[in-house]
């Protein structure tokens, strides 16, 4: 385990490299916003490293730390997350819209600058304010 900011994140490899925060956007065809909520809880529930994010019918943007040994791992491995679990946690058929990766230096200075908390608790799921 590493503590990163009080809250402790299961590092698989410590030769793996640095943590990368990581923004996974994914969208498509409209889907009840419960069946969205639930399938966020056991992708979450697979995958219990600080996950959180927002989702809407059509899309949801999932925020995550990530161990790679550089940027573009810690990119490709983002762009699997949803197919490598869309069966196991019964996530919507939705494609990958956009991608962001930056390093735990540049997450911290971006919350820091617009006064916002340095880390979300994990499975903290909220709807975007157009779906509520």
């Amino acid at each position: 385990m590493r503590l990163v900011e009080g809250v402790e994140l299961a590092v698989t490899d410590p030769a793996a490299g640095r943590l990368w925060h990581v923004i996974l956007t994914v969208g498509g065809d409209p889907v009840d916003l419960s069946l969205v909520r639930s399938a966020l809880d056991r992708l979450s529930a697979e995958r219990p490293f600080c996950l959180s994010g927002r989702y809407g019918p059509d899309r949801a943007e999932v925020h995550y730390w990530e161990e790679a040994g550089d940027c573009a791992d810690a990119a490709a491995l983002a762009l699997r997350l949803w197919t490598d679990h869309r069966r196991s946690a019964d996530l919507p058929p939705w494609r990958v819209l956009g991608v962001e990766v930056v390093e735990r230096a540049v997450y911290l200075h971006r919350r820091r600058e617009h006064r916002m908390p340095l880390l979300i608790p994990a499975g903290t799921w909220r709807p975007f304010p157009s779906a509520r």
